[in-house]
């Protein structure tokens, strides 16, 4: 039985820890752009693309019909190293506020232990003019009015970093409508913690920070061995110098939809991937969450494999996840009112038993194994 104690245990802390994230969503006031805003920032969008000959047409094209004038922002695509047409899709691209550069141009190299994406973004980041960089993915399109949102609530509040919502589209498959339901959460607590300064979150499809800043917290140096975390690792840099000045922008305008993976394999490969990099967190906030979650995920998955050889632990196991759905429904509802996506809710209570096996696997063995990335082989 003790077994159910521990489980019970954490079960507890996770649901006060679901409870404090639903409130605090509820709390971030919503934003619209003001009828009266006249645009005046200079912003570079930095896009790094690898291999993206499928989905970057349609994420440049989604960028050229962006209702913000095209002299006041620039879109800075940076071609990491692909074998595919996406360098010539790019080029296709005549305009004059679209700029295509190669990584393999560069004239000066970089140690082979430096993430690719992350030189990317530094290297698009050091030909940018504009005063508010934005970072997205080449996989993802945008509201037309997805520039202007990020600028009117910069102008307005004058973050140094504004972390922003993404959503995954075409759910049309179970792997799909799994990926999409685990991401709402996510967001929801991304938007949560960023609002109440708990911890720091966000999603790389989506970010803005002032240009100077970046230089001012010396990029990626100090964590340009670690592939992933170019979005949370480099925000927890700026909030270290800016803990007042890290806002959430919760704007269904700023939705950035972006592609879900298309197979369990990929799914997997991407989740190892996110968990690379808690080992490498300096915020010891989302370090302990992350911690209660695994547990939590580790101990149902051990009842549940109990309840086989203990048919008395059924009603226990049984009874603590449907606590733990109903936490997180309340927590879920609004959070997918806002992302348009509350039919996937009807999906959740099957989804559960997933949930366990996948956060435990990825979790060990983003901290012990390796996964592939863009065709890369990453330790």
């Amino acid at each position: 039985m003790i077994i159910v104690y521990i489980t019970i245990l954490l079960l507890l802390i996770y649901s006060v820890l679901i409870v404090y994230y639903a409130v605090a969503w509820k709390s971030i006031p919503g934003f619209e752009i003001p009828d009266n805003y006249t645009p005046n920032t200079k912003l570079s969008v930095i896009v790094p693309a690898r291999n993206e000959e499928n989905n970057i047409g349609a994420c440049l094209y989604s960028l050229a019909e962006q209702d913000y004038p095209s002299n006041l922002f620039e879109v800075i695509i940076v071609n990491d190293y692909s074998t595919d047409r996406t360098a010539e899709i790019i080029q296709s691209f005549s305009l004059p506020n679209f700029k295509l550069l190669n990584l393999q141009d560069e004239p000066s190299s970089f140690p082979a232990k430096f993430a690719h994406k992350k030189k990317a973004i530094e290297t698009g980041v050091a030909n940018a003019c504009g005063e508010l960089i934005i970072t997205t993915d080449a996989d993802c399109f945008f509201d037309r009015h997805w520039l202007k949102s990020i600028a009117s609530y910069y102008d307005e509040k004058r973050p140094v970093f504004i972390a922003a919502p993404v959503a995954l589209h075409h759910e049309n498959s179970a792997i799909k409508i799994f990926q999409s339901l685990d991401f709402l959460s996510l967001q929801g607590i991304t938007g949560a913690s960023v609002h109440k300064k708990m911890h720091t979150m966000c999603n790389g499809a989506n970010l803005a920070y002032e240009r100077k800043v970046f230089f001012e917290v010396g990029g990626f140096t100090g964590i340009d061995d670690i592939a992933s975390g170019d979005d949370m690792l480099l925000m927890y840099k700026i909030y270290q110098r800016y803990p007042g000045k890290i806002l959430y922008l919760k704007s269904q305008k700023s939705i950035v939809h972006t592609n879900a993976v298309e197979t369990i394999k990929e799914f997997f490969q991407q989740r190892i991937r996110w968990a690379s990099k808690a080992s490498k967190f300096h915020d010891k906030t989302i370090v302990a969450v992350l911690l209660v979650v695994y547990l939590l995920n580790f101990f149902l998955l051990a009842l549940l494999v109990f309840s086989f050889f203990v048919p008395s632990l059924w009603v226990w196991f049984g009874s603590l996840v449907l606590i733990k759905f109903v936490i997180e429904l309340v927590f879920l509802i609004p959070v997918t009112r806002f992302f348009s996506k509350r039919k996937l809710l009807w999906f959740f209570l099957p989804a559960q038993p997933f949930h366990f096996v996948y956060t435990v696997i990825a979790g060990f063995l983003g901290q012990t194994g390796s996964y592939e990335w863009k065709g890369r082989r990453v330790k």
